[in-house]
């Protein structure tokens, strides 16, 4: 059975909801039209440190932010789906679908526990069913807790994410081009220190790709992290 037939099925027990405004949508849509309107598609660039590129799938903005912290309180819904989707579509675009794996920027013990799912896990596993790349959630964890992004500026989040993950499967990445996946990129600090650790434990390439992205100036915010 196809994946078409089976949301569609599915859909019959368990309405697909727009992951923005919740309204009910076809099972195959990823937002309604009306929130699919106001989204901005990232056309930006921005770099991490480390990385052989770097794309995103939407600007991060007051129109998609509910489908992210939907996803933030384990509402998973269609969010994935849609979020993913779209970040597919941006990832073969940028020349990265020939790509080893997929890995998720894990979550510390302590937000697994808050968040029941890794919201970075549910868009990577929509992202690796789209362009057939296989999405490993184990390969790397976050080994030590870290106090919240928000309230640092973009040097202390680089101070106080060092050191904060660890390779645990290092078999796995040794000499493969990874693309590593995050719902949102703001400093970049995250993803810098991640691919800095695959790197270091004998990955080939890594790649970033995130479901959205700051503007530039929110982006330098002391403030500001999602």
């Amino acid at each position: 059975m196809n994946r078409r037939l089976l949301r569609e099925l599915s859909a019959l027990l368990y309405p697909v909801r727009c992951p923005v405004c919740n309204d009910f949508i076809f099972a195959n849509d990823s937002f309604c039209p009306e929130c699919a309107e106001k989204l901005v598609r990232y056309s930006g660039s921005f770099k991490v440190r480390g990385s052989a590129g770097s794309t995103a799938a939407f600007l991060y903005n007051e129109a998609i932010s509910p489908a992210i912290m939907l996803m933030k309180d384990g509402i998973m819904g269609n969010a994935p789906y849609a979020l993913g989707g779209e970040l597919a579509v941006r990832i073969r675009e940028a020349g990265m679908d020939s790509a080893d794996l997929l890995i998720p920027v894990p979550l510390s013990r302590e937000s697994l526990e808050e968040r029941i799912t890794n919201q970075s896990l549910c868009i990577a596993e929509e992202v690796g069913l789209r362009l057939g790349i296989p999405v490993c959630g184990t390969a790397v964890v976050k080994s030590a807790e870290t106090l919240p992004q928000k309230e640092l500026n973009k040097h202390q989040r680089e101070v106080n994410l060092h050191g904060a993950f660890t390779v645990a499967e290092p078999e796995i990445i040794a000499g493969k081009t990874i693309i590593l996946i995050d719902d949102v990129c703001t400093t970049g600090s995250t993803l810098a220190e991640v691919t800095d650790t695959l790197i270091s434990a004998g990955a080939g390439k890594v790649y970033c790709a995130c479901a959205c992205k700051t503007p530039e100036l929110q982006a330098d915010d002391e403030t500001t992290e999602v």
